[in-house]
This record gives C-alpha cells, structure tokens and sequence, in this order.
C-alpha cells in the first residue's frame, strides 16, 4: 500500500533515509557528509507539516519498506524561463530488503497520480551519476536529463 505518512512513521522514515544518505557518503564523499546530524534527521519533519510537500510511505505487512519526500514548486515568470509548476522528488527509498519487488515502481505511480490531481504538469528529481541503478531505473519510469550540472576540481 502507498499513501501519505503519519507523523509516528518518521522514525522509520528516517531510518530509510539513512540508507540513502550511506550511498551518498560513500559515492560522492567530497560532497556528502558521512554522518546523520540531528538536523538533517528533523528536516523530513519540516517536510511533513508544510503545505507545500508531502512524505509518501509504501507499507508491507505494517512495514515502511519505502518513503519519497515531495516539495511543490511554484515558480514565477523570470528573466530567464517561464513560469513552471512542478512536483519536485527531494528524496526516495525502498529499504535493500524489499527492492526489485515492484515497490518503487508503485510508488511512482502514486506520485504520478498525486501530482496529476494536485495540478502539477510534470515531476522533478536529481540524481547523483554514480548512482547507475537510480539512473536506469527513473529512465525507465520515463524521465530524461534536460539538464546537466558539472564540476572541475582545483587541487593541484
């Protein structure tokens, strides 16, 4: 089942973003930090509360096996782009133990579903490159880059 969390269920939330968090620190360490600070662990409670974002939990058997964090974004006309109103992913986990069981692809058809009623025309997400398997699989869920961030390093 995928639905909206409840405020009991971020502990376990934030157990799941550990997980997330451990792939980055390990595959961008210059980047990501490698320990979970209180404030990173109260953010998903920011999350919860807003008006503008939502954190969806897939449950199995009373298990949050996988979480999303979405923000809705609202961006005005600007010198440089039109207006745009999109569902932004901030964040997204299924636990290891429950992955390649359909539950991400479930939870993306909830988003999808979310989003269409909530009026938003499309869904937003960033990924890290070293991160291969997210990258195939938001590929085959249909998202396609439209932008691309890059970095020089300075060391000598």
């Amino acid at each position: 089942m995928i639905r909206y969390a409840k405020k009991e269920e971020l502990v376990r939330v934030n157990e799941l973003r550990k997980e997330v968090f451990d792939i980055h620190a390990k595959g961008r360490p210059d980047m990501c930090r490698d320990e979970i600070s209180a404030e990173f662990q109260d953010t998903i409670y920011g999350l919860w509360g807003s008006e503008d974002s939502d954190v969806i939990v897939a449950v199995i058997d009373n298990i949050i096996c996988g979480f999303a964090s979405v923000e809705y974004i609202d961006k005005p006309i600007s010198p440089y782009s039109q207006a745009r109103r999109y569902y932004h992913i901030v964040e997204f986990g299924v636990d290891e133990k429950y992955r390649r069981k359909k539950i991400a692809t479930e939870m993306f058809e909830f988003i999808k579903k979310e989003s269409i009623e909530k009026g938003f025309d499309r869904l937003e997400l960033d990924v890290f490159t070293f991160n291969e398997g997210a990258v195939k699989f938001y590929e085959s869920l249909g998202f396609s880059v439209y932008r691309i961030y890059m970095e020089c390093g300075n060391k000598n």
